[in-house]
Protein backbone atom coordinates (compact mmCIF):
# COMPACT_ATOMS: atom_id res chain seq x y z
CA UNK A 1 0.00 0.00 0.00
CA UNK A 2 3.00 2.21 0.54
CA UNK A 3 4.49 1.49 -3.02
CA UNK A 4 1.12 2.25 -4.70
CA UNK A 5 0.78 5.22 -2.52
CA UNK A 6 3.42 7.04 -3.81
CA UNK A 7 1.94 6.43 -7.82
CA UNK A 8 -1.44 7.68 -6.40
CA UNK A 9 -0.53 10.40 -4.89
CA UNK A 10 2.21 11.43 -7.51
CA UNK A 11 -1.11 12.93 -10.26
CA UNK A 12 -2.98 14.58 -8.12
CA UNK A 13 -0.48 16.28 -5.68
CA UNK A 14 1.49 17.70 -8.68
CA UNK A 15 -1.77 19.41 -10.14
CA UNK A 16 -1.92 21.85 -7.53
CA UNK A 17 1.32 23.00 -7.95
CA UNK A 18 1.80 23.48 -11.85
CA UNK A 19 1.37 27.67 -11.41
CA UNK A 20 4.38 27.56 -9.32
CA UNK A 21 6.26 25.41 -11.22
CA UNK A 22 5.38 27.23 -14.29
CA UNK A 23 6.07 30.34 -12.48
CA UNK A 24 9.45 29.59 -11.76
CA UNK A 25 11.04 27.50 -14.33
CA UNK A 26 8.53 28.44 -17.36
CA UNK A 27 7.68 26.40 -20.32
CA UNK A 28 3.79 26.98 -20.05
CA UNK A 29 3.37 25.77 -23.70
CA UNK A 30 4.94 22.33 -22.85
CA UNK A 31 4.13 21.92 -19.22
CA UNK A 32 1.42 19.53 -20.09
CA UNK A 33 4.23 17.11 -20.35
CA UNK A 34 4.78 17.08 -16.94
CA UNK A 35 1.31 14.53 -17.21
CA UNK A 36 1.68 13.18 -20.39
CA UNK A 37 5.37 11.79 -19.96
CA UNK A 38 4.57 10.94 -17.29
CA UNK A 39 1.49 8.67 -18.39
CA UNK A 40 3.38 7.83 -21.56
CA UNK A 41 6.08 5.73 -19.34
CA UNK A 42 3.62 4.26 -17.27
CA UNK A 43 1.59 2.83 -19.93
CA UNK A 44 4.17 1.50 -22.61
CA UNK A 45 6.47 -0.31 -19.93
CA UNK A 46 3.51 -2.14 -17.92
CA UNK A 47 3.84 -4.96 -20.56
CA UNK A 48 7.47 -5.49 -20.13
CA UNK A 49 7.45 -5.54 -15.89
CA UNK A 50 4.46 -7.64 -16.44
CA UNK A 51 6.45 -10.22 -17.81
CA UNK A 52 10.04 -9.64 -16.26
CA UNK A 53 7.86 -10.53 -12.84
CA UNK A 54 6.78 -13.86 -13.98
CA UNK A 55 10.36 -14.52 -15.60
CA UNK A 56 12.26 -12.85 -12.36
CA UNK A 57 9.79 -12.54 -9.90
CA UNK A 58 7.72 -10.24 -7.93
CA UNK A 59 10.16 -8.92 -5.17
CA UNK A 60 13.17 -7.64 -7.55
CA UNK A 61 11.02 -5.67 -10.06
CA UNK A 62 8.52 -3.94 -6.89
CA UNK A 63 11.78 -2.73 -5.36
CA UNK A 64 13.51 -2.11 -9.11
CA UNK A 65 10.21 0.19 -9.39
CA UNK A 66 10.24 1.93 -6.21
CA UNK A 67 14.17 2.94 -6.34
CA UNK A 68 13.94 4.72 -10.04
CA UNK A 69 10.82 6.69 -8.49
CA UNK A 70 12.58 7.75 -5.95
CA UNK A 71 15.81 8.32 -7.66
CA UNK A 72 13.42 10.38 -10.22
CA UNK A 73 11.38 12.20 -7.55
CA UNK A 74 14.95 13.28 -6.40
CA UNK A 75 15.85 14.76 -9.85
CA UNK A 76 12.42 16.61 -10.02
CA UNK A 77 13.19 18.44 -6.91
CA UNK A 78 16.15 19.62 -8.70
CA UNK A 79 14.93 20.49 -11.90
CA UNK A 80 16.41 23.35 -13.18
CA UNK A 81 13.97 23.66 -16.28
CA UNK A 82 11.30 22.68 -17.76
CA UNK A 83 12.58 20.12 -20.37
CA UNK A 84 14.40 18.69 -17.29
CA UNK A 85 11.73 18.53 -14.96
CA UNK A 86 9.64 16.50 -17.89
CA UNK A 87 12.80 14.37 -18.30
CA UNK A 88 12.51 13.52 -14.77
CA UNK A 89 9.19 12.69 -14.83
CA UNK A 90 9.17 10.22 -17.51
CA UNK A 91 11.89 8.52 -14.95
CA UNK A 92 9.53 8.69 -12.40
CA UNK A 93 7.19 7.00 -14.91
CA UNK A 94 9.29 4.49 -15.62
CA UNK A 95 9.43 3.07 -11.83
CA UNK A 96 5.40 4.12 -11.69
CA UNK A 97 4.82 1.24 -14.16
CA UNK A 98 6.68 -1.28 -12.26
CA UNK A 99 4.68 -0.11 -9.07
CA UNK A 100 1.19 -0.77 -10.54
CA UNK A 101 0.87 -4.00 -12.15
CA UNK A 102 3.18 -5.46 -9.66
CA UNK A 103 1.43 -4.40 -6.42
CA UNK A 104 -2.17 -5.54 -8.45
CA UNK A 105 -0.06 -9.15 -9.07
CA UNK A 106 1.00 -9.68 -5.27
CA UNK A 107 -2.11 -9.36 -4.22
CA UNK A 108 -3.40 -11.90 -5.92
CA UNK A 109 -0.47 -14.14 -5.34
CA UNK A 110 -0.70 -13.27 -1.48
CA UNK A 111 -3.87 -13.79 -1.20
CA UNK A 112 -6.46 -16.48 -1.41
CA UNK A 113 -9.99 -15.86 -3.41
CA UNK A 114 -11.81 -15.01 -0.59
CA UNK A 115 -9.95 -12.42 0.86
CA UNK A 116 -8.63 -10.92 -2.50
CA UNK A 117 -11.68 -8.19 -2.99
CA UNK A 118 -10.93 -6.93 0.63
CA UNK A 119 -7.32 -6.64 -0.12
CA UNK A 120 -8.03 -5.09 -3.61
CA UNK A 121 -10.20 -2.85 -2.07
CA UNK A 122 -7.52 -1.59 0.43
CA UNK A 123 -5.35 -0.87 -2.27
CA UNK A 124 -8.25 0.95 -3.97
CA UNK A 125 -8.78 3.15 -0.92
CA UNK A 126 -5.10 4.49 -1.20
CA UNK A 127 -6.04 6.21 -4.85
CA UNK A 128 -9.31 7.66 -2.81
CA UNK A 129 -7.33 8.89 -0.23
CA UNK A 130 -4.72 10.50 -2.64
CA UNK A 131 -7.35 11.55 -4.51
CA UNK A 132 -8.87 13.37 -1.62
CA UNK A 133 -5.79 14.54 -0.03
CA UNK A 134 -3.52 15.72 -2.56
CA UNK A 135 -4.46 18.30 -4.19
CA UNK A 136 -4.48 19.86 -0.14
CA UNK A 137 -1.16 18.52 0.17
CA UNK A 138 0.13 20.29 -3.24
CA UNK A 139 -1.30 23.53 -1.24
CA UNK A 140 -0.14 23.30 1.84
CA UNK A 141 3.32 22.29 0.26
CA UNK A 142 3.54 25.08 -2.37
CA UNK A 143 2.48 27.89 -0.64
CA UNK A 144 3.82 27.21 2.89
CA UNK A 145 7.23 26.12 1.17
CA UNK A 146 8.38 25.55 -2.05
CA UNK A 147 6.64 23.12 -5.00
CA UNK A 148 9.86 20.73 -5.11
CA UNK A 149 8.21 19.70 -1.55
CA UNK A 150 5.46 18.23 -3.25
CA UNK A 151 8.73 15.80 -4.98
CA UNK A 152 10.96 15.13 -1.74
CA UNK A 153 8.16 14.06 0.25
CA UNK A 154 8.03 10.71 -1.70
CA UNK A 155 11.21 10.07 -0.52
CA UNK A 156 10.67 9.68 3.37
CA UNK A 157 7.24 7.66 1.71
CA UNK A 158 8.98 5.27 -0.79
CA UNK A 159 12.15 4.56 1.84
CA UNK A 160 9.84 2.87 4.49
CA UNK A 161 8.09 0.73 1.84
CA UNK A 162 11.42 -0.27 0.85
CA UNK A 163 12.48 -1.43 3.96
CA UNK A 164 9.14 -2.90 4.82
CA UNK A 165 9.45 -5.02 1.40
CA UNK A 166 13.24 -5.98 1.69
CA UNK A 167 12.41 -7.38 5.47
CA UNK A 168 9.03 -9.20 5.24
CA UNK A 169 8.36 -9.80 1.38
CA UNK A 170 9.41 -13.11 0.70
CA UNK A 171 8.24 -14.01 -2.86
CA UNK A 172 8.60 -17.71 -1.88
CA UNK A 173 6.52 -19.21 -5.19
CA UNK A 174 8.69 -17.60 -7.73
CA UNK A 175 8.88 -20.43 -10.92
CA UNK A 176 12.57 -21.31 -11.32
CA UNK A 177 14.55 -22.98 -14.05
CA UNK A 178 14.04 -26.73 -14.08
CA UNK A 179 17.48 -27.35 -15.79
CA UNK A 180 20.84 -26.79 -14.14
CA UNK A 181 22.30 -23.88 -15.31
CA UNK A 182 19.14 -22.78 -17.88
CA UNK A 183 18.91 -19.02 -17.43
CA UNK A 184 15.42 -16.96 -18.77
CA UNK A 185 16.26 -14.78 -21.49
CA UNK A 186 14.43 -11.46 -22.01
CA UNK A 187 12.81 -10.74 -24.81
CA UNK A 188 14.53 -7.12 -25.28
CA UNK A 189 14.06 -6.36 -28.83
CA UNK A 190 10.39 -7.39 -28.22
CA UNK A 191 10.53 -4.74 -25.42
CA UNK A 192 11.74 -1.73 -27.37
CA UNK A 193 9.11 -2.70 -30.04
CA UNK A 194 6.28 -2.48 -27.32
CA UNK A 195 7.80 0.93 -25.83
CA UNK A 196 8.25 2.57 -29.35
CA UNK A 197 4.74 1.43 -30.66
CA UNK A 198 3.02 2.77 -27.82
CA UNK A 199 5.02 5.68 -26.98
CA UNK A 200 4.79 6.59 -30.80
CA UNK A 201 1.07 6.22 -30.30
CA UNK A 202 0.56 8.12 -27.21
CA UNK A 203 2.68 11.12 -28.46
CA UNK A 204 0.46 11.71 -31.44
CA UNK A 205 -2.97 11.17 -29.32
CA UNK A 206 -1.59 13.64 -26.41
CA UNK A 207 -0.54 16.38 -28.82
CA UNK A 208 -2.68 16.16 -31.84
CA UNK A 209 -5.15 18.77 -31.86
CA UNK A 210 -3.16 20.70 -29.42
CA UNK A 211 0.57 21.24 -30.57
CA UNK A 212 -0.68 20.46 -33.91
CA UNK A 213 -3.73 19.62 -36.27
CA UNK A 214 -4.51 16.45 -36.44
CA UNK A 215 -4.41 15.59 -40.00
CA UNK A 216 -0.74 17.60 -39.81
CA UNK A 217 2.69 15.81 -40.74
CA UNK A 218 3.53 15.22 -37.02
CA UNK A 219 0.40 13.53 -35.96
CA UNK A 220 0.80 11.38 -39.45
CA UNK A 221 4.04 10.22 -39.24
CA UNK A 222 3.56 9.66 -35.48
CA UNK A 223 0.95 7.56 -36.60
CA UNK A 224 2.32 5.95 -39.54
CA UNK A 225 5.67 4.74 -37.11
CA UNK A 226 3.22 3.60 -34.39
CA UNK A 227 1.50 1.16 -37.03
CA UNK A 228 4.79 0.21 -38.29
CA UNK A 229 6.33 -0.52 -34.81
CA UNK A 230 3.09 -2.55 -34.09
CA UNK A 231 3.43 -4.41 -37.26
CA UNK A 232 7.34 -4.73 -36.18
CA UNK A 233 6.34 -5.89 -32.40
CA UNK A 234 4.06 -8.67 -33.69
CA UNK A 235 6.87 -9.98 -35.77
CA UNK A 236 9.44 -10.06 -33.11
CA UNK A 237 6.72 -11.98 -30.67
CA UNK A 238 5.70 -14.53 -33.14
CA UNK A 239 9.52 -15.66 -33.13
CA UNK A 240 10.85 -14.64 -30.03
CA UNK A 241 10.86 -17.93 -27.44
CA UNK A 242 9.81 -15.98 -24.54
CA UNK A 243 7.74 -12.95 -25.54
CA UNK A 244 6.97 -10.01 -23.89
CA UNK A 245 3.10 -10.16 -24.88
CA UNK A 246 2.79 -14.07 -25.31
CA UNK A 247 0.36 -14.52 -27.98
CA UNK A 248 -2.46 -16.49 -25.18
CA UNK A 249 -3.16 -12.76 -23.70
CA UNK A 250 -5.58 -12.37 -26.94
CA UNK A 251 -6.26 -16.27 -27.60
CA UNK A 252 -7.92 -16.69 -24.08
CA UNK A 253 -11.27 -15.53 -24.22
CA UNK A 254 -11.31 -14.81 -20.25
CA UNK A 255 -8.14 -12.32 -20.90
CA UNK A 256 -9.28 -10.51 -23.94
CA UNK A 257 -12.56 -10.20 -23.53
CA UNK A 258 -11.58 -8.36 -19.96
CA UNK A 259 -9.10 -6.54 -21.80
CA UNK A 260 -11.21 -4.90 -24.43
CA UNK A 261 -14.20 -4.03 -21.47
CA UNK A 262 -11.45 -2.17 -19.34
CA UNK A 263 -9.92 -0.52 -22.30
CA UNK A 264 -13.50 0.70 -22.66
CA UNK A 265 -13.56 1.45 -19.01
CA UNK A 266 -10.42 3.52 -19.58
CA UNK A 267 -12.72 5.56 -22.29
CA UNK A 268 -14.77 6.36 -20.11
CA UNK A 269 -13.54 7.55 -17.50
CA UNK A 270 -12.30 10.36 -19.25
CA UNK A 271 -15.49 11.89 -18.55
CA UNK A 272 -15.55 12.66 -15.00
CA UNK A 273 -11.97 12.68 -14.23
CA UNK A 274 -11.30 15.38 -17.30
CA UNK A 275 -14.57 17.25 -17.80
CA UNK A 276 -16.38 17.64 -14.74
CA UNK A 277 -13.85 19.69 -13.05
CA UNK A 278 -14.56 21.95 -15.97
CA UNK A 279 -17.94 21.67 -16.16
CA UNK A 280 -17.85 22.11 -12.37
CA UNK A 281 -16.17 25.44 -12.51
CA UNK A 282 -17.39 27.20 -15.60
CA UNK A 283 -20.84 25.91 -15.81
CA UNK A 284 -21.69 25.76 -11.54
CA UNK A 285 -19.49 28.51 -10.47
CA UNK A 286 -17.71 26.09 -8.10
CA UNK A 287 -14.30 27.12 -6.57
CA UNK A 288 -11.47 24.81 -7.45
CA UNK A 289 -11.41 22.83 -4.48
CA UNK A 290 -15.19 22.71 -4.53
CA UNK A 291 -14.85 21.21 -8.06
CA UNK A 292 -12.49 18.56 -7.15
CA UNK A 293 -14.83 17.39 -4.49
CA UNK A 294 -17.72 17.12 -6.61
CA UNK A 295 -15.64 14.35 -8.45
CA UNK A 296 -13.60 12.96 -5.27
CA UNK A 297 -17.06 11.30 -3.67
CA UNK A 298 -16.64 8.72 -7.06
CA UNK A 299 -13.35 7.49 -5.35
CA UNK A 300 -14.80 6.85 -2.27
CA UNK A 301 -18.29 5.21 -3.22
CA UNK A 302 -15.44 2.86 -5.54
CA UNK A 303 -13.46 1.39 -2.96
CA UNK A 304 -16.50 0.31 -0.58
CA UNK A 305 -18.09 -0.93 -3.47
CA UNK A 306 -15.06 -2.92 -4.79
CA UNK A 307 -15.17 -4.05 -1.04
CA UNK A 308 -18.50 -5.38 -1.23
CA UNK A 309 -18.28 -6.93 -4.65
CA UNK A 310 -17.54 -10.40 -3.73
CA UNK A 311 -21.02 -11.13 -2.01
CA UNK A 312 -22.18 -10.27 -5.31
CA UNK A 313 -20.35 -12.28 -7.66
CA UNK A 314 -20.01 -15.32 -5.45
CA UNK A 315 -23.93 -15.54 -5.88
CA UNK A 316 -24.17 -14.82 -9.22
CA UNK A 317 -21.16 -15.07 -11.24
CA UNK A 318 -18.31 -12.46 -11.82
CA UNK A 319 -19.43 -12.24 -15.35
CA UNK A 320 -22.77 -11.48 -14.54
CA UNK A 321 -21.88 -9.33 -11.42
CA UNK A 322 -19.64 -7.46 -14.05
CA UNK A 323 -22.70 -6.68 -16.28
CA UNK A 324 -24.85 -5.43 -13.93
CA UNK A 325 -21.91 -2.54 -12.58
CA UNK A 326 -21.03 -1.46 -15.93
CA UNK A 327 -24.70 -1.94 -17.40
CA UNK A 328 -25.33 0.32 -14.40
CA UNK A 329 -22.91 2.74 -15.40
CA UNK A 330 -24.15 3.31 -18.57
CA UNK A 331 -27.12 4.45 -17.30
CA UNK A 332 -25.51 6.95 -14.92
CA UNK A 333 -23.43 8.42 -17.79
CA UNK A 334 -26.70 8.69 -19.96
CA UNK A 335 -28.55 10.31 -16.91
CA UNK A 336 -25.88 12.98 -16.94
CA UNK A 337 -27.73 15.21 -19.60
CA UNK A 338 -30.92 15.45 -17.79
CA UNK A 339 -29.78 17.51 -14.98
CA UNK A 340 -30.77 20.94 -14.78
CA UNK A 341 -29.41 23.46 -15.80
CA UNK A 342 -27.46 25.90 -13.96
CA UNK A 343 -28.19 23.06 -11.24
CA UNK A 344 -26.77 22.38 -7.86
CA UNK A 345 -23.32 21.06 -7.27
CA UNK A 346 -24.94 18.05 -5.07
CA UNK A 347 -26.76 16.90 -8.28
CA UNK A 348 -23.50 15.77 -10.28
CA UNK A 349 -21.89 15.19 -7.24
CA UNK A 350 -24.92 12.21 -6.92
CA UNK A 351 -24.31 10.99 -9.72
CA UNK A 352 -20.69 10.63 -9.54
CA UNK A 353 -21.37 8.70 -6.30
CA UNK A 354 -23.34 5.97 -8.09
CA UNK A 355 -20.74 5.67 -10.96
CA UNK A 356 -18.03 4.80 -8.58
CA UNK A 357 -20.33 2.25 -7.02
CA UNK A 358 -21.43 0.90 -10.40
CA UNK A 359 -17.84 0.62 -11.34
CA UNK A 360 -16.68 -1.41 -7.57
CA UNK A 361 -18.84 -3.80 -9.37
CA UNK A 362 -17.60 -3.71 -12.46
CA UNK A 363 -13.87 -3.74 -12.72
CA UNK A 364 -12.34 -5.60 -9.80
CA UNK A 365 -14.63 -8.41 -10.36
CA UNK A 366 -12.92 -8.90 -14.08
CA UNK A 367 -9.61 -8.67 -12.36
CA UNK A 368 -9.84 -11.19 -9.62
CA UNK A 369 -11.08 -13.35 -12.61
CA UNK A 370 -8.49 -12.78 -14.68
CA UNK A 371 -5.85 -13.13 -12.33
CA UNK A 372 -7.51 -16.19 -11.03
CA UNK A 373 -7.58 -18.23 -14.02
CA UNK A 374 -4.11 -17.72 -14.89
CA UNK A 375 -0.82 -19.48 -12.33
CA UNK A 376 1.53 -17.65 -10.98
CA UNK A 377 4.55 -17.95 -13.90
CA UNK A 378 1.31 -15.99 -16.09
CA UNK A 379 -0.02 -14.04 -13.51
CA UNK A 380 2.42 -10.64 -14.19
CA UNK A 381 1.96 -10.90 -17.58
CA UNK A 382 -1.98 -11.10 -16.97
CA UNK A 383 -2.21 -8.40 -14.81
CA UNK A 384 0.22 -5.86 -17.15
CA UNK A 385 -2.00 -6.91 -20.03
CA UNK A 386 -5.77 -5.66 -18.49
CA UNK A 387 -3.69 -2.95 -16.95
CA UNK A 388 -1.70 -1.49 -20.64
CA UNK A 389 -5.33 -1.65 -21.90
CA UNK A 390 -6.99 0.38 -19.27
CA UNK A 391 -4.67 2.96 -19.83
CA UNK A 392 -4.49 3.01 -23.63
CA UNK A 393 -7.95 3.88 -23.39
CA UNK A 394 -7.94 6.59 -21.78
CA UNK A 395 -5.14 8.11 -23.58
CA UNK A 396 -7.54 7.64 -26.84
CA UNK A 397 -10.53 9.05 -24.54
CA UNK A 398 -8.85 11.78 -23.93
CA UNK A 399 -8.25 12.80 -27.61
CA UNK A 400 -11.42 11.34 -28.80
CA UNK A 401 -13.65 12.96 -25.96
CA UNK A 402 -11.97 16.55 -26.26
CA UNK A 403 -12.48 16.29 -29.99
CA UNK A 404 -15.99 15.94 -29.45
CA UNK A 405 -15.93 18.56 -26.66
CA UNK A 406 -14.28 21.34 -28.73
CA UNK A 407 -16.47 20.06 -32.11
CA UNK A 408 -19.73 21.05 -29.74
CA UNK A 409 -18.38 23.75 -28.30
CA UNK A 410 -17.40 25.68 -31.70
CA UNK A 411 -20.37 24.65 -33.40
CA UNK A 412 -22.32 26.75 -29.89
CA UNK A 413 -19.66 29.84 -30.95
CA UNK A 414 -20.17 29.46 -34.68
CA UNK A 415 -23.62 30.04 -33.95
CA UNK A 416 -23.82 32.36 -31.70
CA UNK A 417 -26.23 35.60 -31.86
CA UNK A 418 -24.73 37.90 -33.69
CA UNK A 419 -24.73 40.28 -30.64
CA UNK A 420 -22.53 38.19 -28.60
CA UNK A 421 -20.44 36.81 -31.11
CA UNK A 422 -17.71 39.22 -31.40
CA UNK A 423 -15.11 38.78 -28.86
CA UNK A 424 -15.82 34.94 -28.19
CA UNK A 425 -13.16 32.52 -27.38
CA UNK A 426 -12.58 29.10 -29.52
CA UNK A 427 -11.93 26.50 -27.56
CA UNK A 428 -12.75 24.87 -24.43
CA UNK A 429 -9.24 26.02 -22.60
CA UNK A 430 -10.06 29.80 -23.44
CA UNK A 431 -13.85 29.81 -22.08
CA UNK A 432 -13.51 28.25 -19.51
CA UNK A 433 -10.63 31.44 -18.55
CA UNK A 434 -12.83 33.81 -20.42
CA UNK A 435 -15.45 32.73 -17.71
CA UNK A 436 -13.36 33.61 -14.45
CA UNK A 437 -13.13 36.78 -16.28
CA UNK A 438 -17.05 37.39 -16.74
CA UNK A 439 -17.00 40.95 -15.96
CA UNK A 440 -15.27 41.56 -19.28
CA UNK A 441 -17.79 40.05 -21.55
CA UNK A 442 -20.30 41.46 -22.87
CA UNK A 443 -24.17 41.34 -21.38
CA UNK A 444 -25.73 37.67 -21.82
CA UNK A 445 -22.61 36.17 -23.19
CA UNK A 446 -21.44 34.66 -19.99
CA UNK A 447 -24.62 32.37 -19.81
CA UNK A 448 -24.48 31.75 -23.64
CA UNK A 449 -20.59 30.49 -22.92
CA UNK A 450 -22.25 28.29 -20.05
CA UNK A 451 -24.83 26.83 -21.94
CA UNK A 452 -22.27 26.05 -24.46
CA UNK A 453 -19.68 24.14 -21.85
CA UNK A 454 -22.92 22.28 -20.58
CA UNK A 455 -23.60 21.07 -23.95
CA UNK A 456 -20.01 19.97 -25.04
CA UNK A 457 -20.04 18.18 -21.31
CA UNK A 458 -23.01 16.02 -21.95
CA UNK A 459 -21.60 14.96 -25.26
CA UNK A 460 -18.79 13.95 -23.30
CA UNK A 461 -20.95 12.07 -21.43
CA UNK A 462 -23.37 10.52 -23.98
CA UNK A 463 -20.18 9.32 -25.76
CA UNK A 464 -19.00 7.87 -22.10
CA UNK A 465 -22.12 6.15 -22.03
CA UNK A 466 -21.31 4.79 -25.44
CA UNK A 467 -18.02 3.58 -24.48
CA UNK A 468 -19.84 1.14 -21.49
CA UNK A 469 -21.87 -0.26 -23.80
CA UNK A 470 -19.16 -1.28 -25.64
CA UNK A 471 -17.68 -2.92 -22.58
CA UNK A 472 -21.10 -4.03 -21.85
CA UNK A 473 -21.02 -5.93 -25.28
CA UNK A 474 -17.20 -7.19 -24.69
CA UNK A 475 -18.25 -9.33 -21.30
CA UNK A 476 -21.41 -10.19 -22.82
CA UNK A 477 -20.53 -11.84 -26.09
CA UNK A 478 -16.89 -12.65 -25.35
CA UNK A 479 -16.54 -13.13 -21.84
CA UNK A 480 -17.37 -16.74 -20.74
CA UNK A 481 -20.10 -17.89 -19.09
CA UNK A 482 -18.62 -19.57 -15.91
CA UNK A 483 -14.55 -17.94 -15.50
CA UNK A 484 -11.98 -20.73 -15.13
CA UNK A 485 -10.08 -20.98 -12.23
CA UNK A 486 -5.95 -22.27 -11.99
CA UNK A 487 -5.73 -24.76 -9.04
CA UNK A 488 -2.32 -23.53 -6.95
CA UNK A 489 -2.11 -24.19 -3.51
CA UNK A 490 -2.37 -20.88 -1.72
CA UNK A 491 1.55 -19.85 -0.23
CA UNK A 492 0.20 -20.03 3.53
CA UNK A 493 -0.65 -23.62 2.72
CA UNK A 494 3.50 -24.60 1.44
CA UNK A 495 2.38 -26.23 -0.89
CA UNK A 496 3.74 -25.68 -5.08
CA UNK A 497 1.97 -24.73 -7.70
CA UNK A 498 0.42 -27.15 -9.62
CA UNK A 499 2.13 -27.48 -12.76
CA UNK A 500 0.43 -25.84 -15.81
CA UNK A 501 -2.19 -27.19 -18.08
CA UNK A 502 -0.99 -28.00 -22.24
CA UNK A 503 -2.92 -24.51 -22.84
CA UNK A 504 -0.96 -22.50 -20.72
CA UNK A 505 -2.01 -23.53 -16.75
CA UNK A 506 -5.63 -23.22 -17.67
CA UNK A 507 -6.62 -26.27 -15.53
CA UNK A 508 -10.10 -27.52 -15.13
CA UNK A 509 -11.70 -25.13 -12.79
CA UNK A 510 -13.03 -27.35 -9.33
CA UNK A 511 -16.82 -25.99 -7.52
CA UNK A 512 -15.77 -24.64 -4.64
CA UNK A 513 -13.66 -21.18 -5.28
CA UNK A 514 -11.67 -19.67 -2.56
CA UNK A 515 -11.07 -23.25 -1.18
CA UNK A 516 -9.51 -24.55 -4.29
CA UNK A 517 -6.70 -22.05 -4.61
CA UNK A 518 -5.84 -21.72 -0.48
CA UNK A 519 -5.13 -25.37 0.39
CA UNK A 520 -7.52 -26.07 2.69
CA UNK A 521 -8.86 -29.16 0.39
CA UNK A 522 -6.96 -31.97 1.65
CA UNK A 523 -8.49 -34.18 -1.55
CA UNK A 524 -6.04 -35.30 -4.47
CA UNK A 525 -5.71 -32.93 -7.33
CA UNK A 526 -7.60 -35.54 -9.57
CA UNK A 527 -10.63 -35.35 -7.00
CA UNK A 528 -10.76 -32.27 -6.61
CA UNK A 529 -11.16 -31.69 -10.71
CA UNK A 530 -13.84 -34.91 -10.91
CA UNK A 531 -15.86 -32.62 -8.08
CA UNK A 532 -16.90 -30.37 -11.30
CA UNK A 533 -16.04 -28.83 -14.16
CA UNK A 534 -19.20 -26.06 -13.76
CA UNK A 535 -16.62 -23.21 -13.40
CA UNK A 536 -17.19 -19.41 -11.24
CA UNK A 537 -20.67 -19.07 -10.05
CA UNK A 538 -22.45 -19.81 -6.84
CA UNK A 539 -22.68 -19.22 -2.94
CA UNK A 540 -19.08 -19.13 -2.72
CA UNK A 541 -17.88 -18.12 -6.22
CA UNK A 542 -19.34 -20.96 -7.63
CA UNK A 543 -22.31 -23.07 -9.49
CA UNK A 544 -23.25 -26.03 -7.08
CA UNK A 545 -21.43 -27.49 -4.56
CA UNK A 546 -18.67 -25.81 -2.87
CA UNK A 547 -15.43 -27.48 -2.29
Amino acid sequence: MLGMALTALDSTIIATAVPQIVGDLGGFAVFSWLFSGYLLAVTVTLPVYGKLSDTHGRKPILLTGIVLFLIGSLACAGAWNMGSLIAFRVLQGLGGGALQGTVQTIAADLYPMKERPKIQSRLSSVWAVSAVAGPGLGGLLTTYGDWRWIFLINLPVGTVALWLIVRHFHDTRRDRPTTPGQRTRVDWPGALAIFAAGGLLLTAVVQGGTAWPWLSAPSLLLLAGSAAATAATVLIERRAADPIIPGWVWRRRTISAVNLALGALGLLMVAPTVFLPTYAQAVLGLAPTAAGFVLSVMTLSWPISAALSSRVYNRIGIRNCALLGIGAAALVLAAFPLLPYPGAAWQPALLMLALGATLGLFQLPLIIGVQSSVGYAERGTATASILFCRQVGQSLGAALFGAIANATLNDRLTHAPTAIRAGLPHDLDAVSHALQHAGTLVTGAADYLRRAVATSVEHVYLGAAAAAALAFLAVLLLAPHRFPLHTEAHPGAGAAPTSAAPDGGRVPAPEGGEDAGNGDDDRSGPARQRQGRKGWKGRQGWKGRQG
